[in-house]
Parts: structure tokens; sequence; C-alpha cells
């Protein structure tokens, strides 16, 4: 019955990795399959917890450093910080020493500052640099 304990804290590790996404618990469970598959062969409990700690261990320290790379959430951008390097058109002119300027970005009109400070016309196209709260900080498209 000791394959039922690994089945079900396979489960538990999996419903962990899936709340958090931090690539650790997918081990655990990984290595509680193993140790539920030894058990099944007939391993003693001892072999059991051996097979798991070190299929979760060498899972943990061999492939988590490669797949966090494709994974990590905080490398994964959402949201407004998306938004850099889109082109926007500039609905009203950006002069940074007037505090003035607007962008339309998505079909939204985003307040808009320049990153260099020179001003910018409006019409022209502009590359989104990054997002400073409610305010987008703009360069010149480079033309085509």
């Amino acid at each position: 019955m000791s394959y039922m304990f690994w089945l079900i804290l396979a489960i538990v590790f999996l419903a962990i990795e899936f709340g958090t996404v931090a690539l650790i618990s997918l081990w655990f469970a990984a290595g509680a399959i193993a140790a539920m598959i030894a058990a099944l062969v007939g391993g003693m409990l001892w072999l059991q917890i051996l097979v798991f700690g070190l299929v979760s261990m060498a899972l943990l320290l061999l492939l988590r450093p490669f797949l966090q790379k494709y994974v990590d959430p905080k490398k994964v951008k959402t949201n407004v910080y998306a938004m850099a390097g889109k082109q926007a058109i500039v609905t009203e002119d950006v002069d940074n020493l007037k505090a003035t300027g607007a962008v339309k970005l998505n079909g939204v009109i985003w307040t808009a500052r320049s990153a260099d400070g020179n001003p910018i016309p409006a019409g022209s196209v502009v590359t989104v640099q990054s997002v400073e709260g409610v305010k987008v900080i703009v360069i010149p498209a480079p033309e085509k």
C-alpha cells in the first residue's frame, strides 16, 4: 500500500506546482512517481525513500536551470510591461519641458514623454521604450 502514499504525494506536489509555477515541486512529484514504481516492484521502504530523494534532487539540479530559461515567470512580460518595443502614433505633441504629450497605443491614449528630451510632433510614429506609472517613455521610430 505504500505505492498509494507516493501517488498521493505526487498529486500534492503537482497541485503545488500548478499553483506556483516555480519549477520546484515538479521534480519532487517526479521523485514520488519513481518511488511509487519502486514500491510497485517490491522495493523496501528505505529504497523507495532513496529513489525519491535521488530522482528529485537529480532532476531539480540538472533540469530546473535549463527549463527556467523558458518558463521563468519573472521573465515573462505581461500587461503594460509588454508594451516596450511597440509602436504608437503621437496624438499630442510630446514636449517634456511643457509636460505635454500623448500617444495612441493599442487603441488607448497614453500620456507620453520623450526618452531623450527632444520634442516629438503630433502624427509621428514612435517606439515605446518603457512604461513609468501611467506614462510611456518614447523615442522616434526609425524611418523605413
